[in-house]
């Protein structure tokens, strides 16, 4: 293999097992969420296949379609199993487009005050500052709650509890590396403002962006799956895990668990994976904390 820097962070990443395990759980997870309709014995919401009788039957259980239930079946009588895989797929949508736009979003703000810097960047920044200054679960569900119930409404409310997060770190990377001659040398040729920003100044802001991204995929996926089971989030039309786990959760004093726990199981492990590839992605990438 040649001495690239991929070749060297994969080299490195190797040496985490635990790592290494957690990342090929994601890509299984992933992988299991893209190809559901495939995998899954049920549409969990076709209700054409739906049959009531089946509703709330334990794990193992054989159904009126002749297949086994292994996780057993919600309170409308869908297969929790596939229930669980459907509601991931979605629950990836929702986190990787919300982070995927509030990454742009925050780099644009974050680069762009570090750049021009003076009155636009104190304001900025302080505007960025004070919304960091609530937790994110707060400003999602204020905004959720006005905008309404739906998909589309559900990722505004994410991208704004996030595009701060990538705002502030792209700001700081961006502001030193304006400082280094490379960036003094392009101004000197001389080069439009937005060039030197998107050519010269971005490329070497990602690495800690990406970092972040991996971080706040996991939280968009948590914040979406909360706000659901807040009621705030998806329709009960729409599959999702934190969805999944409010419906069950009426039922586990009566002992009816596994409605409530396999959702929340699947959404804890994947949540932990994501945390912990993108841990190990941040100390390759961030010197500082390389021994």
């Amino acid at each position: 293999m040649r001495d690239t820097p991929l070749s060297r962070f994969l080299v490195e990443f190797r040496r985490n097992k635990v790592a290494v395990a957690a990342a090929l759980l994601v890509f299984v997870i992933v992988l299991i969420a893209l190809i559901a309709p495939l995998v899954t014995p049920q549409n969990p919401y076709d209700l054409a296949h739906l049959v009531l009788r089946d509703a709330r039957r334990p794990p193992g259980y054989i159904g009126t379609g002749r297949y086994t239930h292994w996780l057993g079946t919600d309170s409308q009588g869908r297969d929790l199993l596939s229930a669980i895989i459907y509601g991931l797929r979605i629950s990836l949508q929702m986190g990787i487009i919300a982070s995927g736009i509030a990454l742009v979003i925050g780099a644009i703000v974050g680069c762009a005050a570090a750049y021009i810097g003076g009155r636009f960047e104190s304001l900025a920044m302080r505007i960025v500052d004070l919304q960091l200054s609530f937790p994110a679960i707060l400003l999602a569900f204020v905004i959720a709650a006005i905008l309404g119930q739906g998909r589309y409404q559900l990722i505004l409310a994410l991208i704004f509890a996030q595009y701060a997060y990538f705002a502030r770190t792209a700001h700081g990377a961006a502001a030193a590396e304006r400082q280094k001659d490379y960036v003094e040398a392009a101004l000197s040729i001389p080069l439009s403002s937005w060039r030197v920003v998107l050519a010269h100044i971005l490329p070497n802001a990602l690495p800690p962006l990406i970092v972040v991204a991996t971080v706040q995929v996991a939280s968009a996926i948590s914040l979406e799956a909360t706000l659901s089971f807040l009621g705030v989030g998806l329709p009960p039309t729409e599959p999702s895990l934190g969805m999944l786990i409010a419906n069950g959760f009426q039922y586990l004093l009566s002992g009816r668990y596994w409605i409530s726990i396999y959702p929340g199981l699947a959404l804890i492990i994947f949540i932990v994976s994501l945390n912990l590839v993108g841990d190990q992605i941040r100390d390759q990438l961030n010197p500082r904390l390389r021994r």
